[in-house]
C-alpha cells in the first residue's frame, strides 16, 4: 500500500472526503495509476493530481472508480456532487476532456495580437476579485447566522458558558436527551444527514457533541465548535460502529449516534 502524501490544507472537508475514498479503492484494488488509465481512460498524470488534491476528478472518472473498486458509485457520486460545489467556489473547474487518455497535443497559433493579453489579464483579475468578494460576503453570512442561532440558545437554555474561542462569541448549550421510536435527540437539531466536519458551527454540531457523550465517547465542551477533540471524538465513534473513520458526520454517522448504546 503506497504512502499518500498529505492533502493540501486548504482543501474543503467535503472535497478532502471524496478524494480519501478515492484513494482506499485504489489501494483496495492495489492499481497503479498506469492501470488506473488503462481501465478508466483517464491518464496516469490525471490520476496523480486527482488523488493529490491539486484537480477534482470528472464525474466519470469517480463512477468508473467505483465500478472497478466494486462499490456502488451512488454515494461517491454525491460525494462528488458535494465537492464539485465547493471545488467552484473557490477554484477554476478543471477540463475533463483535456484529461482523457491518450491525450492529443491542439496545435498552437501565433495570431493573437499582443494587446489582447493584458485585457485577458485584467479579466482575470476581475473574476478573481468578484470570486474572493462572494467567498467572503458566504462566509461573513454563515457566521452571523451561526451567532443568532447561538444568542437564541442563551435565551432559552441556562448552563455554564463553554469555551471561548478568538473567532467566536460566547456558546452555551445543553443536552436534553430523549429517545423517540428508537433513536435519541438532544433537543438542539432532529437531522440526519446534515453533513459535518471540521471547522463547522451551529447547533446540528452541538447535538452531534451531545449524542457523542450519550455513548460514552467525550467530545469536550458542548459548544457546536466542531473542532480537533470533537473530530477524534467522531472519528472513535466509526472505528467503534464500523464505519468509515474519516471524522465527517453523515447520514450514517448520524444513525449510529442516535442509535448508539451507551460504553
Amino acid at each position: 500500500m503506497p504512502r499518500w502524501k498529505p492533502l493540501p490544507a486548504e482543501l474543503h472537508p467535503h472535497i478532502r472526503h471524496l478524494i480519501v475514498r478515492l484513494r482506499r479503492l485504489k489501494d483496495r484494488g492495489a492499481l497503479g495509476t498506469r492501470q488506473l488509465a488503462a481501465k478508466t481512460g483517464y491518464s496516469a498524470k490525471s490520476w496523480q493530481r486527482y488523488l493529490n488534491g491539486r484537480a477534482l476528478p470528472p464525474r466519470e472518472a469517480v463512477e468508473a472508480m467505483a465500478r472497478i473498486g466494486g462499490e456502488d458509485p451512488t454515494r461517491l457520486l454525491a460525494l462528488h456532487e458535494m465537492a464539485a460545489e465547493r471545488w467552484a467556489e473557490g477554484r477554476a473547474a478543471p477540463d475533463a476532456l483535456a484529461d482523457r487518455a491518450p491525450a492529443t497535443p491542439e496545435p498552437t497559433t501565433s495570431r493573437l495580437s499582443y494587446g489582447r493579453y493584458p485585457r485577458v489579464l485584467v479579466a482575470a483579475g476581475g473574476v478573481a476579485l468578484v470570486l474572493s468578494v462572494s467567498i467572503a460576503l458566504l462566509l461573513a453570512l454563515q457566521l452571523a447566522e451561526a451567532r443568532a442561532q447561538l444568542a437564541h440558545a442563551r435565551t432559552d437554555t441556562v448552563a455554564a458558558p463553554s469555551t471561548v474561542t478568538e473567532s467566536l462569541v460566547p456558546t452555551v448549550y445543553s443536552c436534553r436527551l430523549q429517545e423517540s421510536d428508537g433513536r435519541w435527540y438532544a433537543g438542539l437539531s432532529r437531522t440526519t444527514s446534515t453533513i459535518l466536519a471540521y471547522t463547522h458551527v451551529g447547533p446540528e454540531v452541538a447535538e452531534a457533541q451531545c449524542l457523542l457523550r450519550r455513548a460514552g465517547v467525550s467530545p469536550g465542551d458542548v459548544d457546536g465548535v466542531f473542532g480537533p477533540k470533537t473530530q477524534r471524538s467522531v472519528e472513535h465513534i466509526q472505528e467503534r460502529e464500523g464505519l468509515v473513520a474519516d471524522g465527517v458526520i453523515g447520514p450514517h454517522t448520524w444513525k449510529a449516534l442516535r442509535e448508539a448504546d451507551p460504553r
